[in-house]
């Protein structure tokens, strides 16, 4: 199993669940975060004056899926999370090595 992380633009987000349900992803976690990368933030000019927003808001997604499943949802993620701009944002896969459904017990792939 894996776990597979994706920071997307906020505006992304829709876009993204859409195609992640295509794929028969059925569960998935959300958060808002902020951060930086090579975008390196934002300057702007109001009212006279500089301001530069150095962490800007993203979407975290983080999703467990059985091994099989790897390919066809970071397909989806980067189909849909893409505008060919800096600051698309990252995906992060990493194993997963026990998953346990609290309800049942289930135990594995049964449990995702």
């Amino acid at each position: 199993m894996k776990k597979i992380v994706a920071i997307i633009r906020q505006e992304k987000l829709e876009d993204v669940k859409n195609a992640l349900v295509e794929v028969g992803c059925q569960g998935m976690n959300l958060s808002e975060v902020k951060g930086k990368g090579r975008q390196r933030g934002l300057r702007e000019y109001y009212r006279g004056h500089n301001y530069c927003i150095e962490f800007l808001p993203k979407t975290k997604l983080e999703i467990v899926v059985n091994d099989n499943q790897v390919e066809e949802v970071v397909d989806a993620i980067i189909k849909s999370g893409r505008t060919g701009e800096i600051g698309d944002g990252k995906i992060f896969i990493s194993n997963i090595e026990e998953v346990i459904r609290i309800r049942t017990g289930e135990k594995g792939e049964k449990a995702v």
